[in-house]
Formats: C-alpha cells, sequence, structure tokens
C-alpha cells in the first residue's frame, strides 16, 4: 500500500465520520467475536459433560455451561465497548470500561490459578468419596451398625462427610488465590479450629471403640454363661416369661456398666466443656445410682422368689389340713366364689411381702414418698384383713346363734332370722369400723338403725297394744285411788296435828 493511501485512511478515519464508522466496526466485530467466543466456551463445557457431573455430585440442577458462556461474552462485548467509545474519542466513557477491563485482565492470573486449583481438588474430593464409599463397602460395618444399633447404612454418609471436607479446604484455597480476604479470613480460622479438634474426636472415637469392643466381649461371655447355668428354665418355672431371656438382660446390663464409664472418658477426651460437663455429670450420676438401682432390684427379684416358694409350701399345708372346705361350713362360699382359702392365703402373702419389699426398695433408691405411700397401703390393707376376719367370724357366729334359737323348743324361725340380722348389722358395724372406712358415718348409721328399732318397736307396741295398755293403766288408776281413800288424820295438840296415812290391805282391813 502506498504510503499517501494509508495517510489517506488514517486521516479520513480520524474524521467525525470515520471515527463514527470505525466505532460502527469495532462494535459489530466486538459483538460477533463475543457470540464465537461464549458459543466456543458453551461447546467446549458441554463436550466434558459439566452440568452432569455437578449435579450428579450436589443433587441440583446448575447450568453452568451458559453461565459461563455469558460471563465469557459480556466480558468480549465489553471489551469491544470500550474499543468502540475509544475511537469516538469519548474518553469520560470508556475510561471506565478500560478500568474494568483492566482490572479483569489482571485479576485473570488469579480466577484461572483459583480455577484450577477448584476443579483439582474437585476431582481430589470426588476420587476420595468413591474410594471411601469401595473401601468401607469390602467391611461389614453396615450390617453390624444395621443388626446392633437398628440404624441406617453409615458408608454413604462417611463418604459424603470426606467430599464435603476435601471440598471446603479447596474452597479457603480458592478464596486465597483469588485474594478475597473478607471470606478467606474467617473461613480458614474456622478450618485451623476445626483441624485442631480432629485428634480431640480421633482420641475420643478410639476410646469409645475400645470400650464398645471391651463391653461387646464382655456382654458375650456373660449371656454364655448364665445361659450355661440354666437360669432362664428357673426363671420360667417360676413363672417368668420366655421373651424375657435372662441371659440377654444380664449381657445387656453388664454391657451398659461397662460402656458408660468409657462413655464418659470419650466426652472427656473432646475437651468441649459445653457438651462434655454436662452429658459427664449426667453419666456419674447415672453410675453412682446404679448400685442401689442393682440392690433395689436384687430385693424385688430375691423376696418375690422366696415368698413364692414359702406361699407355695403354706398353701400346700393348708389344703392338706381340709381349710378349703371352711367357707362352705361358715356359709359364705357363695361370696367366695370359685376362690379357695389356701389360693387366697397364698396371693395374700405374696401381695403383702412384694409391698414390704417394695417400701425396703424405695429406701434404698432414697424415694421416701413413695415408701410413704406403700407403707401407708399396707397399714390400711391390715385394717382391711382385720375387719374381714371381723365379718367373717361374725357371719359364722350369727348362723350359730340363729341354729340355737331356732332348735329351742319355743323358739321361732322368724325369730332366728331376726337375731341373725341383728347380729349381722353389728359385726358389719364392727368390721368397717375396724378397717376404718368412715367411722363416723358407720356410728351415725348404727346409732340410726337401733334407734329406727327402738321407735319403730314403741310404735308397734303403742297401735297394736292400745287396748292393753289402757286396761293396764286403769287398773293403776283404780288402785292410786283406793290409797288415797284409806288416808287417817289423828290430832294430838290444839296447836298442831300430825297426819298419819296407813295402807292396808283389804285382807288386813277383814281381820
Amino acid at each position: 500500500m502506498h504510503p499517501n493511501s494509508f495517510m489517506v485512511f488514517n486521516h479520513y478515519m480520524t474524521s467525525p465520520i470515520g471515527s463514527v464508522i470505525g466505532a460502527i466496526l469495532i462494535f459489530l466485530v466486538g459483538y460477533f467475536a463475543a457470540l464465537i467466543f461464549g458459543s466456543l466456551t458453551k461447546k467446549a463445557l458441554t463436550k466434558i459433560n459439566l452440568n452432569q457431573k455437578m449435579n450428579a455430585q450436589t443433587g441440583k440442577n446448575y447450568d453452568l455451561h451458559s453461565l459461563l458462556s455469558k460471563i465469557v461474552f459480556w466480558f468480549v462485548f465489553v471489551i469491544a465497548i470500550s474499543a468502540a467509545l475509544n475511537q469516538l474519542n469519548l474518553a469520560t466513557i470508556s475510561a471506565p470500561f478500560a478500568n474494568m477491563v483492566n482490572q479483569v485482565l489482571l485479576f485473570v492470573p488469579n480466577l484461572l490459578a483459583a480455577a484450577a486449583v477448584g476443579v483439582i481438588g474437585w476431582v481430589i474430593a470426588i476420587v476420595a468419596k468413591n474410594a471411601t464409599l469401595v473401601g468401607l463397602s469390602k467391611t461389614t460395618l453396615d450390617e453390624k451398625l444395621a443388626q446392633e444399633a437398628s440404624v441406617k447404612p453409615m458408608s454413604g454418609t462417611i463418604a459424603d462427610m470426606v467430599y464435603w471436607l476435601i471440598l471446603l479446604v479447596v474452597l479457603t484455597m480458592v478464596l486465597g488465590r483469588l485474594e478475597l480476604n473478607g471470606l478467606f479470613t474467617p473461613l480458614t480460622n474456622m478450618i485451623d479450629k476445626m483441624f485442631a479438634f480432629v485428634p480431640n474426636i480421633f482420641t475420643a472415637g478410639v476410646i469409645f471403640f475400645i470400650g464398645f469392643v471391651v463391653a461387646k466381649i464382655v456382654k458375650g461371655i456373660v449371656t454364655n454363661l448364665v445361659s450355661s447355668l440354666n437360669i432362664q428354665a428357673l426363671a420360667t418355672r417360676a413363672g417368668i416369661s420366655e421373651k424375657n431371656s435372662l441371659p440377654n438382660i444380664a449381657g445387656s446390663l453388664v454391657f451398659l456398666f461397662i460402656i458408660v464409664p468409657f462413655t464418659i472418658a470419650a466426652l472427656d477426651a473432646l475437651k468441649v466443656e459445653a457438651i462434655s460437663r454436662p452429658a459427664t455429670n449426667m453419666l456419674n450420676k447415672i453410675m453412682s445410682a446404679l448400685p442401689n438401682v442393682f440392690t433395689a432390684v436384687a430385693i424385688l427379684v430375691v423376696t418375690y422368689f422366696v415368698v413364692r416358694m414359702v406361699a407355695d409350701i403354706i398353701k400346700g399345708l393348708l389344703q392338706n389340713t381340709q381349710v378349703d372346705a371352711l367357707p362352705a361350713k361358715l356359709g359364705v362360699q357363695e361370696a367366695l366364689g370359685e376362690q379357695k382359702v389356701s389360693g387366697l392365703v397364698r396371693g395374700g402373702i405374696i401381695f403383702f411381702a412384694m409391698l414390704f419389699a417394695t417400701v425396703a426398695a424405695a429406701d434404698v433408691l432414697g424415694f421416701v414418698q413413695i415408701g410413704d405411700i406403700v407403707t401407708s397401703f399396707i397399714h390400711f390393707g391390715g385394717q382391711i384383713i382385720l375387719g374381714a376376719v371381723i365379718l367373717v367370724i361374725g357371719f359364722w357366729l350369727s348362723g350359730v346363734v340363729a341354729g340355737v334359737v331356732e332348735r329351742s323348743q319355743q323358739g321361732s324361725k322368724c325369730l332366728a332370722n331376726i337375731v341373725r340380722t341383728l347380729i349381722i348389722g353389728l359385726v358389719l358395724a364392727m368390721g368397717l369400723r375396724a378397717m376404718g372406712i368412715a367411722d363416723s358415718i358407720v356410728n351415725l348409721a348404727f346409732g340410726l338403725t337401733l334407734g329406727s328399732v327402738a321407735v319403730a318397736f314403741a310404735l308397734a307396741f303403742g297401735l297394736g297394744g292400745r287396748e292393753a295398755a289402757a286396761r293396764y293403766l286403769a287398773r293403776m288408776q283404780d288402785k292410786l285411788e283406793a290409797e288415797s281413800d284409806n288416808k287417817i288424820i289423828l290430832p294430838t295438840d290444839e296447836m298442831t296435828k300430825t297426819e298419819v296415812s296407813s295402807t292396808f290391805d283389804s285382807d288386813d282391813l277383814k281381820k
């Protein structure tokens, strides 16, 4: 090209019309270049399946292809706009765009480094996650946890924890490359504290794991030992259901007794006072209460077995002495139904013995209020038994007396029933009073009953025996009048006189 032609072109482009045409050309070229670079970016990302990989790892739908392609498009397009404004000599407007482009271009190395670190870290996180998942799948961790603790498989959860932990570390590195100190500093401090806490977590985990293994071994030994002693058969004979396996119960108690101290030690190893102190205090209280709990349980269990054996012996002795036939002789068999005296005595012995054992167990555990309640119940039960004995004896005595009255020569069945009813009423009042059931009400009812009987007797005598009562009263009146007629007055002095009254019988007057 001739030098004059270049000078002419340059002069033409620096002219106002040339500047406008040049700006339009730069704008159009930049626009198409932005479209091309954005499209190429989207195709490149589509080929590496970035969206599918990211969505598979995060479980969410992200359209990174469109996002990154738009970022590239606008970056190139902003450069074109800045160049077009420069061509128009609009420095005031183009300067901010130029500064922004310069800052972005200066930031590109950091951005590329951060992107490289992010991609590499992401790949490492995926590899570590898959390796953890494969490694745990070759063990029996999930099966053991599902069998012993009834929890869901933990392999996937542990692998996800490894994945996100690595990504968290990578995120701090990315923020450091991007020089975003406002986010980098607090996140780095948090991760430093987290990794400083990892040894404590590891120590606590090792302590708890050792305790768990020891507790499992001892539990198996105790379970097998109790099974070999054939205690379950004895418990079944004593009436305990076979569903309550004593070997398993003993093994579980031993497991709990061993695992609790190891749990306390593991919490202390964490060195987190807000967590370890309340939990440790709670577990220490549990450990201090366990001996008392075992003692209380032993009291109840031993009492039950011993009293049950003694009650069975007493029941057999009562059956041999024909005590079961006594209610029929006393006439109270209908009230008892199919119950036997020996069975009732056996049940009462077991019941009250277990109440006494409950009081002792409550005292051992320090449950004073429960002990007082059961003691009051025992006292009330004794009153009930005393009242029941009085009622039984009273019913028997009423039958005996009624029989004697009915068999007498001048007796009658009606009089015998009256006697029976009176004795039963008296005994019923005595029995209820002995039971302590509303003493004032019992006294009032008994008094009202006797008063009603007296009033009824008076009314019966007054209404049914009016004629006899009138004759009796007439005789009494005649006798009084006769006595008044037989009075004798003897004068003795002028100033005084003495009245002497002599009463004589009709036979004396005749003499």
